[in-house]
C-alpha cells in the first residue's frame, strides 16, 4: 500500500465512497464520485494494494502505451482528497474504486484506517439498485442507517434489510462495528435501461449527498448529460409501443404513490437548494475556484410540485415488473428505495475508475 505523504491535517472530513461493480447499477454511484474528484481536483495519496483484494480474472489489468512504454494499469482502489473553500471550509475523502473479489473484511478495516487516522466524522457510501421506476420521473433516493441515533438525527431510515449484500452492507457495517458514524444513499435506476451510463442517477445521487452534508456541490455539464439521456431514453421507448406502454404504467403509478407525499417539509427542503444554488451561498461557493453551475438547469430532475402532464392510464392489466430477484434495497415505481439497504444493482465492474499503473516488467 501506497504510504501516506503530503496529507494536511483536515477539516470536518467526511469520506465519501463508492464501488464498480454489484452495487452500481448504471456506473451512478461511481460516476457520482469520479465528479466530485473532477470537479474539485482530488489529489490521490493512497491505493490499496491490488494484489491483496483483487482476482485478476475476474477484474483484468490493462496494458497501455506511454511515449513508447509499455505500462500496466491495475484494478485496485484510490483515496483522494478534496478541499471545498468557502466561509466554512472543510475536506472530503474520495473513496473510487472496485468491489473487491476477496478479503473484504481486511478490505474495510484498511479503509477504516484511513478514516481513523485522517479523522473522519462521517462515511457516506454511494450505492445504485434496479427497480421499477420510470425513467421520466425524477430518481427516487434513499438514505439508510444501521445506527438508530444517527437515523432520527439526520432523517433517515434504519436499515432492517436481511439477505445477500455487496460491500456497501459490509463496511457500512464495518464502520458502524468501529463507531464510525456511516450512512447509506441508494438510488433507482429503471431496470428496463440500466446501461451505463446514468447521469440522471448520478445527479440525484451529489443532489442527495449536497443536503445531507450541507454543501453545495459544483454540477458542471452534468444536468445537460441527465437532460439529454433522458431524451435519448424516451425516443428508444417511443419505438417500441409495448415499452412505452410499460413506462405509462410505470408513471402513474409513481404518480399515484406520490400524491400524499407532497409534504411542506418536502417543498421547503427543494426551495432551500434552489435559494443556495441561486445566490451561491454555502461552502462550496468559492471551492478552490474551480468551474460551478447555478445549478438551475437541474431543477427539472428534481421532486417538485408539477412541470408534467401525466399520461392516459393505459388499458391493460397492470403489469408487475419485479426487479432482480435478491436485491437489497427494492424499488418500487411510486415510492423511494425500500428502508433495506444494498441490492442487485449493479453493472459489470471495470478497472478505469480505480486502477494503480507500473511500468510493464
Amino acid at each position: 500500500m501506497i504510504e501516506l505523504e503530503g496529507v494536511p491535517e483536515l477539516i470536518d472530513p467526511v469520506m465519501v465512497a463508492a464501488f464498480e461493480g454489484w452495487n452500481d447499477a448504471g456506473d451512478a454511484a461511481s460516476a457520482a464520485v469520479a465528479h466530485l474528484d473532477r470537479e474539485w481536483k482530488g489529489e490521490v495519496f493512497a491505493a490499496l494494494d491490488a494484489e491483496d483484494y483483487y482476482d485478476f480474472q475476474v477484474n483484468r489489468p490493462t496494458v497501455w502505451l506511454d511515449g513508447g512504454v509499455r505500462k500496466i494499469t491495475w484494478p485496485t482502489t484510490r483515496l483522494s482528497v478534496v478541499r471545498v473553500g468557502g466561509e466554512k471550509p472543510r475536506d472530503l475523502v474520495l473513496v473510487r474504486g472496485i468491489e473487491p473479489s476477496m478479503r473484504w473484511r481486511s478490505f474495510c478495516n484498511e479503509l477504516l484506517g484511513f478514516a481513523h487516522e485522517l479523522g473522519v466524522e462521517l462515511v457516506v457510501i454511494l450505492g445504485a439498485l434496479l427497480g421499477d421506476t420510470p425513467h421520466t420521473r425524477p430518481v427516487p433516493v434513499s438514505g439508510v442507517t444501521s445506527d438508530p441515533d444517527l437515523a432520527r438525527t439526520m432523517d433517515l431510515e434504519e436499515t432492517k434489510y436481511e439477505g445477500p449484500t455487496g460491500i456497501v452492507g459490509i463496511l457500512q457495517e464495518a464502520c458502524t462495528h468501529a463507531g464510525v458514524p456511516a450512512v447509506s444513499l441508494w438510488a433507482a435506476v429503471p431496470h428496463y435501461v440500466s446501461q451505463p451510463p446514468n447521469p440522471k442517477a448520478t445527479l440525484a445521487l451529489l443532489n442527495r449527498l449536497e443536503d445531507l452534508i450541507d454543501l453545495r456541490i459544483p454540477l458542471g455539464e452534468l444536468p445537460e448529460d441527465a437532460r439529454a439521456w433522458q431524451l435519448g431514453v424516451d425516443q428508444l421507448a417511443a419505438e417500441d409501443s409495448e415499452v412505452a406502454e410499460y413506462v405509462q404504467t410505470l408513471e402513474e403509478a409513481r404518480d399515484t404513490a406520490e400524491l400524499p407525499e407532497a409534504s411542506g417539509e418536502a417543498i421547503a427542503r427543494e426551495f432551500e437548494r434552489y435559494l443556495r444554488r441561486r445566490d451561491g451561498s454555502g461552502p462550496a461557493a468559492q471551492a478552490g475556484g474551480h468551474a460551478t453551475e447555478t445549478g438551475d438547469s437541474a431543477s427539472y430532475l428534481r421532486d417538485g410540485p408539477g412541470g408534467r402532464t401525466r399520461p392516459p392510464k393505459p388499458q391493460r392489466p397492470e403489469t408487475d415488473a419485479g426487479s432482480e430477484p435478491e436485491a437489497e434495497p427494492e424499488a418500487d415505481a411510486g415510492s423511494e428505495a425500500e428502508t433495506g439497504s444494498e441490492t442487485e444493482p449493479g453493472t459489470g465492474s471495470g478497472s478505469g475508475s480505480g486502477s494503480e499503473d507500473s511500468s510493464e516488467d
